[in-house]
């Protein structure tokens, strides 16, 4: 499993593993975990050509990939959200930023799911510009340039939304920015495991998402401290 740490000002974020909602959540309560697979062909993904920008290019030993979909042992699916979308207590955004970079002209991650009006701060690490273009339709549409060593673009989001993002100079450049008004989601990794802990009881609707299979929901009722066990197998789609 490929994991790498990033940090800045603080922050760390776990790339290469689930990466969970909130921190500092209440200990008790009760956890609904499973796992996110699919069914079906997946669709194979094409090398991205990277000979247009070398600095680049030469982060990368072999030609990576794009990654709409990315497939685990046991028809594991990465980078899908999966969340709590009802049933949940509404409680204030955390202070904390997320962060994202841009690295190796890739998004990392691919899909980031953060908090309506959590901070986010995005980061370029290469040594040549990007154009960061989140295409909101809920929240406002936005494009900003950040060249090479400039300060990290710092924003929030007011609404939940889906938002495909991409770069105008690289256009091979794609990621999501899920914004979500729950803190507890998870964004699946190579295993396609996700758990969603320190849940009050009460009877909850999970959502799994995933960019190129859709969605599907379940319903499951926590009454205590126990382990609800929940998996979302998501059909492959023909392209």
């Amino acid at each position: 499993m490929r994991t790498e740490y990033f940090w800045a000002l603080g922050i760390v974020m776990l790339v290469g593993s689930a990466t969970a909602g909130r921190g500092g959540l209440p200990a008790v309560g009760g956890t609904i975990s499973g796992k996110l697979t699919y069914t079906g062909t997946a669709p194979k993904m094409k090398p991205i050509d990277m000979a247009k920008e070398p600095s680049c290019a030469k982060q990368h030993a072999t030609p990576v990939r794009t990654e709409n979909v990315v497939t685990g042992p046991g028809d594991a699916l990465r980078y899908g959200v999966v969340y709590i979308s009802a049933g949940d207590q509404a409680s204030p955004a955390p202070a904390e930023a997320v962060r994202y970079d841009q690295k190796g002209c890739q998004y990392i991650p691919h899909v980031l799911a953060l908090e309506v009006s959590q901070p986010l701060e995005i980061y370029n690490d290469d040594e040549t510009s990007h154009n960061i273009h989140p295409l909101a339709k809920v929240n406002p549409e936005w494009n900003k340039s950040q060249p090479m060593g400039a300060p990290a673009i710092r924003t929030t989001w007011d609404k939940p939304e889906f938002i495909p993002v991409k770069c105008n100079v690289h256009p091979w450049m794609h990621g999501w920015f899920v914004v979500l008004t729950t803190p507890h989601y998870a964004v699946t990794g190579e295993d396609g495991g996700f758990s969603l802990k320190g849940l009050p009881p009460g009877t909850y609707t999970v959502t799994a998402w995933h960019e190129q299979f859709g969605t599907q929901t379940q319903d499951v009722t926590i009454s205590g401290s126990e382990t609800k066990t929940v998996n979302f197998v998501l059909k492959a789609r023909l392209y």
